[in-house]
């Protein structure tokens, strides 16, 4: 009997002593960070990262939250959630380090943001550029309502203040670790998450992860081809 794809993958990925894993069908390496140019961008304030909340309080205190305020981020808080995902926190040999962790330092994941309510940031679609830790406009306009039906109607992303969307870059990580990259990949988004989810604890804002949607039609919103690059996860925040 066949084995459900799920299962099968789960199987044909293992590690295993006298096992050697499937030959990638990884092409080309791409880049290790991704850029827009020529588009309009916005420079992020930086950050705060001291202070706050206790840390047992924070994990003790977080929740799920689908229910928001009308209330505006501002610039600072969303450059602060910013960097507790994805942000630089250091080097070793020059090489940059994150807030979250990465199988083999690799970093698949970028992130995209929905912003409907942010002070000094028109609302839009945006690509976070790590490196020079600011936001790439790739679409301006209301995208709210297009984001919840491809959430299968989840109406948070309509009443939420940002979105943050991540995808895989696949090869960046398949490059050292084969197939079984997409193992890591999930695991490396889900570092990213909880980060997003304590740091927003933290700010007194709101956060649910999302996990269901429509992935082709959220790649088509971002502008993404869904195989070399694909939406994995996304999480709502709000006041």
């Amino acid at each position: 009997m066949k084995l459900p794809v799920g299962e099968r993958f789960f199987q044909e990925t293992k590690y295993g002593r006298e096992r050697k894993l499937p030959e990638t069908r990884m092409v080309s390496v791409p880049r290790d960070v991704k850029e827009y140019e020529n588009v309009p961008c916005v420079l992020l304030p930086k950050p705060k990262i001291s202070g706050g909340a206790p840390i047992w309080d924070v994990v003790r205190n977080r929740r799920s939250v689908r229910s928001y305020s009308d209330r505006y981020l501002d610039l600072e808080e969303l450059a602060q959630l910013l960097w507790a995902t994805q942000g630089i926190t250091g080097s070793i040999g020059g090489y940059p380090l994150r807030a979250s962790p990465s199988a083999g330092a690799l970093y698949p994941i970028e992130t995209y943001l929905l912003v409907n309510r942010v002070n000094n940031i028109s609302q839009g679609i945006y690509h976070f550029n790590v490196r020079k830790f600011r936001l790439e406009l790739l679409k301006g306009g209301n995208f709210s309502y297009a984001f919840a039906e491809a959430a299968l109607g989840q109406h948070m992303f309509v009443k939420c203040a940002v979105a943050f969307v991540w995808s895989a870059v696949i090869d960046r990580c398949r490059v050292k670790y084969g197939e079984r990259a997409f193992r890591y990949i999930f695991m490396d988004v889900g570092h990213i998450c909880q980060n997003l989810y304590l740091a927003a604890t933290a700010m007194g804002l709101g956060c649910c992860a999302v996990g269901a949607f429509y992935d082709d039609e959220v790649n088509a919103l971002i502008g993404l081809d869904g195989v070399a690059e694909s939406v994995v996860y996304m999480a709502t925040v709000g006041g």
